[in-house]
């Protein structure tokens, strides 16, 4: 269920590649909450890839900022809308 979808206007950076199916599931989610997402494919850019490890520490995809805000993988993303937090989020960036 989409709520208030055009008050969502944030940032979305995704860091990402085409064939993992956490990184689709991401994408759909913050789409459906109205968010532009701007994808970075990892395996197309391998030097956008180290820069992601050296941001966040992690390697795995899809990694997800909001605004200049980490929020982690698809399970922190799914964590934050179960508790009812993501759309705060995507509302409050400009």
């Amino acid at each position: 269920m989409i709520q208030n979808a055009d008050a969502l206007t944030a940032q979305v950076t995704m860091y990402a590649t085409d064939w993992c199916p956490f990184c689709v599931r991401a994408e759909k989610l913050l789409v459906s909450k109205g968010a532009n997402v701007k994808k970075i494919n990892v395996e197309e850019q391998p030097d956008r890839r180290a820069e992601m490890v050296e941001m966040t520490g992690r390697r795995t995809v899809p990694q997800i900022f909001i605004g200049d805000r980490h929020v982690g993988g698809h399970d922190d993303l799914v964590a934050l809308e179960r508790v009812g937090d993501l759309d705060a989020l995507l509302k409050n960036i400009s």
